[in-house]
């Protein structure tokens, strides 16, 4: 118990002290002036290669390339993911969302670190065939998104897969290896041809997302072993998602990449807290598994049904209940505060003062009690709480309506 409180304590304080020293040192732009034109640089020299790539437009590449985007995008995963932990694969289900989290938090830091512009359009043409796909090109570049969660999650999905089957067949190891190269080979030139990124950004998502991969498959056992049966988990993972808001950096100017950090961290918290309660309930190895007498497609149908509706309402109420707390709590507590999106009534405006506008502050910026804009921004925390809820949601309440219901 003491060794816990140990690491546990001394990890947090390794993350309060990086944020001070990164903002007494400015280290952001510093990095960003050595990074930003070297990447630029490649980005307009990639050019004639995304134009090249782009002579053989056709409908049926724009509507291949644009389904496969959508298929290893953002909300495709939250959407699967619910679904992998009602089909009784808890594990893998745990691992693929914490390795999400992880991703989507160093890959959009990378992303506003480096600030890289997208290729230019025109002469780029861009497809955003989806509002997701809109907002996906209002952040920047480096590194490709798609690319590096495609790298990651597919390769992990064929690890446990080998892992849980057991097989030591080297062709059917091969051929798992083939698809996963494939389908990141086919990701990585469908975002060129989209017009969405340039080579080096496919050449940076790559290699963060083989460097994110060998590290998670080197840790995986022991976050699934601390998750499930470690000690003070919930205080400590509530305590690291908070501290995470603020170990962020500030890009050059504001993109949407800070709000997908904050929903996914929410995510991880929800679905630790969730497991760490229920575990022994409802996330055992020994659980009903779709595909089995126990778990029939029928049945499973019914988990759907069920539980969709379930987590949209918890996602709501969380929300509604948010919007209603914190700024009562903030209130109180003598916080000015403000609303770029969630709460009309504070568009704009920190008690009786025109806000700045700007919907995203880095590192200790973002902490009010050392903030020099004078107001915090009350959307971070309603779209936190919003998905933490709905996370829990997944692994908690739900499965326990389905407890009560035989499913």
């Amino acid at each position: 118990m003491e060794s816990t409180a140990v690491w546990q304590g001394a990890t947090l304080c390794g993350i309060l002290t990086w944020i001070l020293m990164a903002s007494y040192l400015n280290l952001t732009p510093k990095l960003r002036s050595l990074l930003q034109p070297w990447v630029a640089h490649h980005v307009i020299t990639g050019t004639p290669l995304i134009l090249q790539i782009q002579n053989y437009q056709h409908v049926f590449l724009d509507a291949f390339f644009s389904a496969l985007s959508c298929v290893v995008s953002v909300p495709f995963y939250t959407a699967f993911l619910p679904l992998l932990f009602w089909s009784g694969h808890g594990k893998l289900a745990r691992q693929m969302t914490l390795l999400m989290a992880f991703c989507d938090y160093l890959g959009n830091c990378i992303k506003d670190v480096v600030s890289a512009p997208r290729p230019s359009c025109p002469p780029v043409r861009r497809i955003t065939a989806t509002s997701d796909e809109e907002d996906n090109a209002l952040e920047y570049g480096l590194p490709s998104s798609h690319t590096l969660n495609t790298v990651c999650l597919s390769g992990y999905l064929l690890h446990y897969i080998l892992s849980y089957a057991q097989n030591e067949d080297v062709y059917v190891k091969f051929a798992g290896f083939a698809l996963v190269c494939l389908l990141v080979g086919l990701i990585g030139l469908g975002r060129v041809y989209l017009g969405m990124h340039s080579p080096v950004d496919i050449i940076g998502g790559l290699a963060v997302g083989l460097l994110i991969l060998s590290f998670w498959l080197t840790v995986h056992e022991y976050v699934d072993s601390f998750v499930v049966s470690g000690q003070n988990v919930t205080s400590f993972w509530a305590a690291l998602s908070f501290i995470l808001l603020f170990a962020y950096p500030t890009p050059e100017f504001p993109t949407p990449s800070f709000e997908y950090h904050t929903a996914f961290n929410g995510v991880a918290l929800g679905i630790v807290s969730g497991v760490q309660q229920t575990y022994h309930q409802f996330h055992h190895e020994a659980v009903p598994r779709i595909f089995t007498s126990q778990l029939t497609i029928p049945c499973f149908m019914g988990r759907m049904l069920v539980g969709i509706p379930t987590i949209l309402i918890v996602k709501f109420c969380s929300k509604a209940l948010a919007k209603w707390i914190l700024p009562v709590v903030a209130n109180t507590l003598g916080i000015p505060i403000k609303s770029t999106t969630y709460i009309p009534m504070l568009n704009g405006l920190s008690n009786g003062k025109k806000s700045d506008g700007s919907k995203q502050s880095g590192y200790l910026q973002k902490l009010y009690l050392f903030s020099s804009q004078g107001s915090f921004d009350v959307d971070t925390g309603i779209r936190f709480i919003q998905y933490a809820g709905l996370a829990w949601s997944v692994v908690d309440l739900v499965p326990s309506l389905f407890s009560q219901l035989s499913l």
